[in-house]
C-alpha cells in the first residue's frame, strides 16, 4: 500500500473556502465521456490495468462461504489463462487488487484466499455500512472485529446526520477514532476526508458513482496534496458496470491526478459484476467474438 495518510487537523477555514463551479464540473465530466477513446491494444491494455485497480465485492444478505470462496478463486484469475497468454501477459501476476465482503465473510474470504496461494488483501465493510446508523461504540467494534478476522482494509460508512447538520467537529472525531480503530489496516471513507482512501458511495443509494461528483473529488484530494503533501486514493463505488465506464474512470483520474494515482496503492474501483463485462471485451479483442454464456464462467 501506498504510504499512510498521518491526518491533519480539522481546519473550518479551509473548508469554508471551497467553491464548486458545478456547470464547469459537468462540461469537463462529460468531455471526458464523449472524447475520450482507445482502441484494440490499447484499450485491452487499459482494460487489463482496470483489473489490477478492482475491488472485487460481494455484499449481499445472503452471501455464503461458497460464493465468497467461489469470488476469491476469481479474484487470482479475473482474465481466463488463454486469453492472457494470447496477449503475452500470462506471466505479469493479473489479478484483482482486493475482495470485499461484509466481516461475517472476512475469514471465509482469507483462509480462501491463502488457500489459493496469493496475496491478495480482504477488504471489510464496517462502521454500520451501509446507512452508518449505529452508535459510535457499535461501529467502532465492529471495525476491530474486521481486523481481528483478518482485515487489512476496511470501508467505513461516516455518519451522514453529522453532514446533513454541519457538525463538522464531530465528525472529525468520529473519523478519528475509526482510524485508530483500524490499526494498521487502511481505511477507505465514504464521503469523507482524513483517510487513506475517499470513496464515492456505498453502492447502495438510488445514485452512486458519478464523474461530476469524482471531479469534485479528485480536486479536493489533489488540493489535499498540495497543502501536506500526503496522497489520498479515490475509489468511485456503485452502479460501474461497462468495461468503457472503467476506461472513462482510469483517463479521468489520470487526467486530474496523473499516472502516479494509476495504480491499486491509489485507486481502486468498487465493483461487482464490471469485471464480467472486462473480460467480454478480452474475450472479443483476443477472438474477434463475443463469448457465450458457458465461455466465460464468473465466480
Amino acid at each position: 500500500m501506498a504510504a499512510r495518510n498521518p491526518g491533519t487537523g480539522l481546519e473550518l477555514g479551509w473548508i469554508s473556502k471551497v467553491h464548486v463551479n458545478q456547470p464547469a464540473v459537468l462540461r469537463h465530466a462529460e468531455r471526458i465521456q464523449t472524447r475520450r477513446t482507445v482502441k484494440s491494444n490499447w484499450q485491452a491494455a487499459w482494460l487489463l490495468k482496470a483489473v489490477t485497480c478492482m475491488d472485487l465485492t460481494t455484499l449481499s444478505g445472503d452471501d455464503t462461504p461458497s460464493n465468497v470462496h467461489r469470488m476469491c478463486y476469481k479474484a487470482k484469475h479475473p482474465i481466463r489463462e488463454d486469453l492472457l497468454k494470447a496477449m503475452d501477459m500470462h506471466d505479469k501476476g493479473i489479478t484483482v487488487a482486493a475482495v470485499c465482503v461484509y466481516p461475517a465473510r472476512v475469514t471465509d474470504a482469507v483462509n480462501a484466499l491463502k488457500a489459493a496461494g496469493c496475496n491478495i488483501p480482504v477488504a471489510s465493510v464496517a462502521a454500520g455500512f451501509p446507512s452508518g446508523q449505529m452508535p459510535l461504540q457499535t461501529r467502532l467494534d465492529e471495525i476491530k472485529l474486521a481486523v481481528g478476522y483478518g482485515a487489512r482494509e476496511i470501508d467505513i460508512v461516516i455518519n451522514r446526520t453529522l453532514v446533513l447538520t454541519g457538525q463538522w467537529e464531530d465528525l472529525y472525531e468520529e473519523i478519528r477514532q475509526c482510524r485508530e480503530a483500524c490499526g494498521d489496516a487502511h481505511m477507505k471513507t465514504i464521503l469523507s476526508t482524513g483517510s487513506d482512501f475517499i470513496k464515492t458511495s456505498t453502492g447502495k443509494e438510488v445514485e452512486n458513482a458519478t464523474l461530476p461528483v469524482g471531479v469534485v473529488m479528485m480536486r479536493a484530494i489533489r488540493d489535499f496534496y498540495w497543502q501536506t503533501g500526503n496522497k489520498v486514493g479515490f475509489k468511485p463505488a456503485g452502479g460501474i458496470r461497462m468495461a468503457k465506464e472503467a476506461i472513462t474512470w482510469l483517463m479521468l483520474v489520470k487526467e486530474e491526478l496523473g499516472v502516479e494515482w494509476l495504480k491499486p496503492e491509489l485507486f481502486r474501483l468498487g465493483a461487482s459484476s464490471l469485471l464480467e463485462d472486462i473480460e467480454k471485451q478480452i474475450f472479443h479483442h483476443v477472438t474477434g467474438n463475443y463469448p457465450v454464456y458457458h465461455d466465460l464462467p464468473m465466480a
